[in-house]
């Protein structure tokens, strides 16, 4: 796939999301040229948020209205909630922009309203934008493959901030996913979340066990450990700054603007 964009053009980007952690991260990292070639064209957040009107950039001010911050950009990135961003898919899919999201969490239902933008737009959606993560999916994948069959369980651990609403994370049932489909199976169907009181049975074979840690401020740690008796083989990602999730999300807004509508991953984005 080629992108139908100019390398030579700038690509404007509006940030929904923008009062958050994450759409502070990466407004901060366009303004010091962390991805070359990206201007700020808006910043979006929820009506009511105690900072509309006020400047995030020069020449930039906090507004709510996603429908003509996306109409002045090349490229929506959104880091806003599960139901805004399925709120957000009929304007952006009308407004003929790419669109970047990096909001977990999302339902059947609200993933269906994406699907439906991604047929007339292209759509960007990960659970996670860094490439050491996405890079951890395609390695996690390749180790289930090879140990398949072989007696290893499989459990996944993340560690995540306490202001963190969704459990588990995103990137948890990412990871989830890569080991799944690695060992043929389907992840609904073999999933545990947590663990607690007498269990009449000893843990199955058929089973990928997840847990999640709320406290502190913890950016983002996972480990996907693999045990069978006599050793155990661990994958481990730790998040040190939020900076690499906006590094990686504008590469992507850069990669999709102006690209053919479609659904597509950081893996595209990244050529993993």
């Amino acid at each position: 796939m080629s992108n139908e964009r100019s390398n030579q053009q700038p690509v404007r980007v509006a940030v929904v999301g923008a009062g958050g952690r994450m759409g502070k991260a990466i407004i901060r990292c366009i303004g010091e040229g962390a991805v070359p070639g990206i201007s700020l064209a808006a910043a979006v957040d929820a009506a009511g948020h105690p900072d509309l009107g006020h400047a995030v950039a020069p020449g930039v001010t906090l507004s709510a209205d996603v429908a003509t911050a996306a109409a002045g950009a090349d490229a929506v990135i959104d880091f806003s909630s599960h139901l805004a961003t399925a709120d957000h898919a009929t304007r952006l899919a009308a407004s003929g922009k790419a669109w970047v999201i990096g909001t977990t969490g999302l339902s059947v239902g609200e993933r269906a309203a994406v699907e439906e933008a991604a047929r007339v737009i292209p759509v960007v959606m990960a659970p996670n934008m860094s490439l050491g993560v996405n890079l951890l999916f395609v390695l996690l994948e390749e180790a289930a493959r090879a140990l398949r069959g072989k007696g290893y369980d499989v459990e996944i651990i993340e560690r995540h901030h306490r202001l963190k609403k969704d459990a588990p994370s995103g990137t948890a049932l990412g990871l989830g996913e890569a080991v799944a489909k690695g060992l043929d199976w389907k992840l609904d169907e073999v999933a545990v979340h947590g663990r607690s009181g007498i269990s009449a049975d000893i843990r199955p074979d058929k089973q990928i066990g997840f847990h999640a840690v709320r406290g502190g401020d913890f950016i983002g740690d996972h480990t996907v450990v693999f045990a069978t008796g006599g050793e155990s083989v661990e994958f481990s990602h730790r998040a040190t700054s939020r900076d690499t999730f906006a590094i990686g999300s504008l590469r992507a807004a850069a990669w999709a603007a102006g690209r053919t509508p479609g659904l597509y991953t950081m893996r595209d984005v990244l050529g993993l």
